[in-house]
């Protein structure tokens, strides 16, 4: 088990060139409760669920615990979700000593596109790359089990 640290900005600008991965992510919510958010998440072909606590020290940190399991059985428990699902890309950019995961929305939120980096302390010092935008940690807008709301009414 683990505590999850990280910032959350919007992107503007160009940041595709200096990928060197990108993958389809589909991912549903179980839980959106934010006390206990339950994520199951397909990349690729590789499943994950995900589980995770309130957040703290202003959205910058909260608890997390993540397992990978087979990619079936993500398909199956996406069918359990809750209305809503998310389709984006994820795109790795390497800024100096960080990796920046940058999703790129589709669907209902086609055109947002939002940079995480996860970090080893809360204060950490990290490079800012010029397509990093407004800071939205801690903006429960921003939190994806919140943009989920925005896909439909639909089951996962």
């Amino acid at each position: 088990m683990g505590q999850e640290i990280e910032r959350k900005f919007i992107a503007r600008g160009e940041f595709k060139a200096d990928a060197f991965h990108a993958v389809r992510v589909t991912q549903g919510y179980l839980s959106s409760d934010p006390a206990r958010v339950v994520r199951v998440r397909l990349t690729g072909e590789r499943g994950y669920i995900t589980v995770k606590g309130l957040s703290g020290d202003g959205g910058r940190s909260r608890f997390e615990w993540e397992r990978e399991i087979p990619a079936d059985e993500a398909r199956e428990l996406l069918a359990l979700c809750e209305p809503g699902i998310i389709d984006k890309t994820r795109y790795l950019v390497r800024v100096g000593r960080h990796t920046f995961e940058v999703d790129e929305f589709h669907g209902p939120r086609e055109g947002l596109i939002i940079a995480e980096v996860e970090l080893s302390a809360v204060d950490e010092e990290f490079e800012r790359p010029a397509w990093l935008g407004e800071e939205v940690t801690g903006n429960p807008a921003y939190y994806n089990s919140a943009l989920a709301r925005d896909y439909g009414r639909e089951k996962c």
